[in-house]
C-alpha cells in the first residue's frame, strides 16, 4: 500500500523576517543581515521540525537607492547564498538547502560547478531555485544600462538550464573507481564532454566536479508569466509561486502540471509550492492584533518603495498614497508579480496607501492571519482540493514567527496525517518524493535479463 500524500514544507528565510518591517520588531535581532548565528539557530530549527528543505532568495544589487526609503529598510545588505548554505550544510544533515542563482548574470558553468560542490557537501541536499533577475539596478552592476527584454532572458534561461544540467553529467556516478593497485582514479569511459554550441552559449566542459548522492541539485523555479510557466513546466521539479486566492491557486495548479505532461513528465515529479504569510493567535483578534503591531512599524517611504520594487515600476514617490494607482506601463521587470497586486487594486479598489500595506507582508504571496487550527484548516483545502503540493513558509519575524508556526500549527497538521514525523531519507530528492534522475549513459538491464 502506498504511502499517503503529505504537505512539503520549505522555510523561507529572510533574514529577519517576511514582513518589511521586521527588523524593528521585538522578537527579530536587528541585525540578522549579518550574523551567521542566527542563520545557524533557524536552519537547526527548522531540520528538527523535518521541513523540507530552506529557501534562500537572492537579487544582484541593492533594489532601493532612494536614500529617503534606503536608510529605514534591512532589505538591501546581506550574505551571498552560496556562502552562507555552505556554512549551514555543516551543522545539518536532513534537510534540504536551496538558494538563488540568476542565468541572466552568471554562466552556466558557474552554477554548475557551485550548486555541484555544495550538493557533495551537503551529501546530496542542495536545491538550485532558477531565475531570471529582474530588475533594472542589477543590470547596471554587470555592464548594462538597462535590463534586456523579458522574453530574451528567458531565452538565455531555457539554454542556460540545458548546458548546467549536460555539465552535471559530466561523469557517471560510478566513474571513480580510485584504484591504487591498478592507479585509475577514474574510468575513462565514464567521463563525457558536452561540447555545447548554441545561440548563448559555448561551453566544452566536463565540469569538474563529481555527481552527488542525489545524482544532481534539485532545480526550482520562480517565475509565474507564461515564459516562466514554460520554463518550470519543462525543467523544474518544484516551483516558488504567488497566488492570493484560491482559485488562483487551483488555476496555477492545474497549468503547471498539463505543461510538465505535454514535455513528456510525470507530473507528480513538479511539487508546486507557493508561499504562504502566516500570522498566528490564540485567537482570531490577537493574531490581528499581531499584524496590525507589524503593519504599525511600516514607514510611508518604505512602503512606496516595496510597491515600486515588487511591480518593477518608476518612481510613485509622487502620487497622492491616499488616491488611486495610476495607469502603468507595462514592467520589462517581474510581469506575474505586476499583474498579481494590479489585479488586486483593481478588484478591491484600493488606494496606493491600501496597497502597500496589502503587500507589506508577503509582497503578492498568500496571507492567512488567524488561530493556528484556522491556518492549519487553509493549508489543508489548497493541498486536498489541488492548489498546492505544499507550502514555502514565509514567517513574519525571525526566528519567533518560525518558531510559532511549527509549535502551533505543525502538531496540528501532523495530527491529521498531513505532515511527517521522520525524514524518509538524507537527500533533498527523497524527502521530496523525487526521483533519482538517472545519467542518460547509464542502460537498464531488461526485465528479462535482470531476473535471469
Amino acid at each position: 500500500m502506498s504511502k499517503a500524500r503529505q504537505i512539503k514544507l520549505g522555510a523561507f528565510l529572510m533574514t529577519d523576517g517576511h514582513h518589511v518591517a521586521a527588523w524593528r520588531h521585538a522578537r527579530a535581532p536587528a541585525n540578522a543581515n549579518v550574523r551567521v548565528d542566527h542563520f545557524l539557530r533557524l536552519a537547526r530549527i527548522a531540520e528538527a521540525a523535518k521541513f523540507d528543505a530552506i529557501f534562500l532568495s537572492d537579487s544582484l544589487g541593492v533594489r532601493d537607492t532612494n536614500l529617503d526609503s534606503v536608510r529605514l529598510t534591512s532589505r538591501n545588505v546581506g550574505f551571498e547564498p552560496l556562502t552562507l548554505l555552505s556554512a549551514l550544510s555543516v551543522v545539518t544533515h536532513h534537510i534540504g538547502l536551496i538558494g538563488t542563482a540568476s542565468t541572466s548574470f552568471n554562466e552556466p558553468f558557474h552554477i554548475a560547478r557551485k550548486f555541484a560542490s555544495l550538493d557533495l557537501l551537503s551529501g546530496g541536499r542542495a536545491g538550485w531555485n532558477l531565475v531570471t533577475s529582474s530588475g533594472e539596478e542589477e543590470a547596471r552592476n554587470f555592464n548594462l544600462d538597462h535590463h534586456v527584454p523579458h522574453a530574451d532572458r528567458y531565452d538565455r534561461a531555457r539554454e542556460f538550464v540545458d548546458v548546467v544540467k549536460g555539465l552535471w553529467n559530466s561523469w557517471e556516478d560510478d566513474a571513480f573507481i580510485r584504484d591504487k593497485v591498478t592507479g585509475d582514479f577514474f574510468e575513462a569511459q565514464k567521463l563525457h564532454v558536452l561540447d555545447h554550441r548554441g545561440r548563448h552559449f559555448k561551453v566544452k566542459g566536463p565540469l569538474n566536479v563529481a555527481r552527488s548522492p542525489q545524482g544532481h541539485p534539485v532545480i526550482v523555479q520562480a517565475g509565474a508569466s507564461e515564459d516562466g510557466r514554460h520554463l518550470a513546466g519543462a525543467s523544474a521539479e518544484a516551483i516558488f509561486c504567488a497566488h492570493r486566492t484560491f482559485g488562483e491557486a487551483r488555476a496555477f495548479y492545474a497549468d503547471i502540471k498539463a505543461r510538465a505532461a505535454n514535455a513528456g513528465r510525470d507530473p507528480d515529479h513538479v511539487k508546486v509550492m507557493p508561499g504562504v504569510f502566516p500570522v498566528i493567535g490564540r485567537t482570531a483578534s490577537e493574531a490581528q492584533e499581531k499584524f496590525e503591531e507589524l503593519q504599525s512599524l511600516i514607514h510611508p517611504a518604505v512602503g512606496l518603495q516595496l510597491l515600486t520594487t515588487v511591480m518593477g515600476v518608476g518612481d510613485l514617490s509622487g502620487c497622492d498614497v491616499d488616491g488611486p494607482l495610476p495607469d502603468l506601463p507595462e514592467t520589462n521587470g517581474p510581469k506575474s508579480r505586476q499583474q498579481l497586486v494590479l489585479d488586486a487594486a483593481r478588484r478591491d479598489n484600493l488606494t496606493i496607501r491600501q496597497l502597500y500595506l496589502s503587500i507589506a507582508g508577503a509582497r503578492g504571496h498568500w496571507q492567512v492571519v488567524g488561530t493556528a487550527e484556522h491556518i492549519a484548516d487553509q493549508l489543508e483545502e489548497r493541498f486536498r482540493k489541488d492548489g498546492a503540493d505544499g507550502f514555502n513558509i514565509m514567517a513574519p519575524h525571525l526566528p519567533g514567527g518560525l518558531e510559532d508556526f511549527i509549535e502551533q500549527v505543525l502538531p496540528i497538521l501532523r495530527k491529521r496525517g498531513l505532515f511527517r514525523t521522520e525524514y524518509e531519507g538524507t537527500t533533498l530528492r527523497e524527502n521530496l518524493g523525487l526521483p533519482f534522475p538517472e545519467h542518460p549513459a547509464t542502460q537498464r538491464q531488461p526485465a528479462a535479463e535482470a531476473a535471469e
